[in-house]
């Protein structure tokens, strides 16, 4: 893939039932920010329990359009649709709704550094008003899922990077999100980390999640050849499988 340009890599997926229905959609749609087009009259469906790569450089418009899933940001023209919202006739009521089908892996990792490991992956699930019994119930398993669990009572700043990623994703997919959103997962480790870092969140993906993921690491895409929509200046460019 030529350097500029955003790939999104898809994998292939059952295409029965609901499967043919897009769990993600845009129709034509262009995102400005200041006076510049991050992207422009994008059309692209993301089907349930897809796994998705948007590959590309700096200010090329990934994390654009992972804030356009997550309604931080608005179409200017045309629309998204994220399960059965659509940015046509969004509440604020409805950008609630659809954050919760999602599980997000902000690329600062935006962890409470007051608060511990465990209380730190349990703050999706207080939002839920589980019981304290059940929240400790889900919060021990996914965290020894991650590797995470003789850390629980650690403070996020006494993590290593990669063990700071595994937090975060165990507190983004603990609800059993419908959508998985990672901007730059892998982007400040080593090649051995953000290896595993990619197949735990293929391992989660694999459990009926749809996956999108902002990535520069080539030859981590390389490892997983799939569909590729190439985009360039924020416009699709081709489509072609690797």
């Amino acid at each position: 893939m030529e350097n500029g340009y955003i790939s999104i890599i898809v994998n292939n997926c059952a295409r029965t039932g609901y499967q043919n229905i897009p769990m993600i959609h845009f129709f034509n749609a262009s995102i400005k920010l200041g006076k510049s087009y991050a992207l422009r009259n994008i059309q692209l469906e993301i089907l349930p329990n897809e796994f998705v790569y948007l590959v590309g450089p700096s200010g090329a418009g990934k994390t654009t359009l992972l804030r356009s899933i997550y309604m931080d940001v608005f179409p200017d023209e045309g629309h998204v649709v994220v399960g059965d919202y659509s940015t046509l006739d969004m509440s604020q009521r409805d950008v609630a709704r659809v954050r919760r089908m999602l599980g997000i892996v902000f690329q600062d990792f935006q962890l409470l550094n007051d608060r511990s490991v465990f209380d730190n992956a349990a703050l999706t699930l207080h939002l839920d008003g589980l019981s304290r019994k059940e929240i400790r119930r889900r919060v021990l398993r996914i965290l020894a899922e991650v590797g995470l669990s003789h850390k629980r009572h650690a403070l996020p700043e006494s993590l290593s990077g990669g063990e700071q990623q595994r937090l975060a994703i165990a507190r983004a997919v603990l609800h059993q999100p419908d959508i998985i959103l990672a901007d730059e997962p892998t982007g400040n480790l080593d090649m051995e980390t953000a290896e595993d870092i990619l197949r735990l969140i293929r391992k989660f993906h694999e459990r009926g999640a749809a996956a999108v993921i902002a990535t520069h690491n080539q030859q981590l895409v390389e490892q997983f050849p799939g569909r590729v929509i190439t985009l360039e200046g924020g416009r699709i460019r081709e489509e072609s499988t690797l």
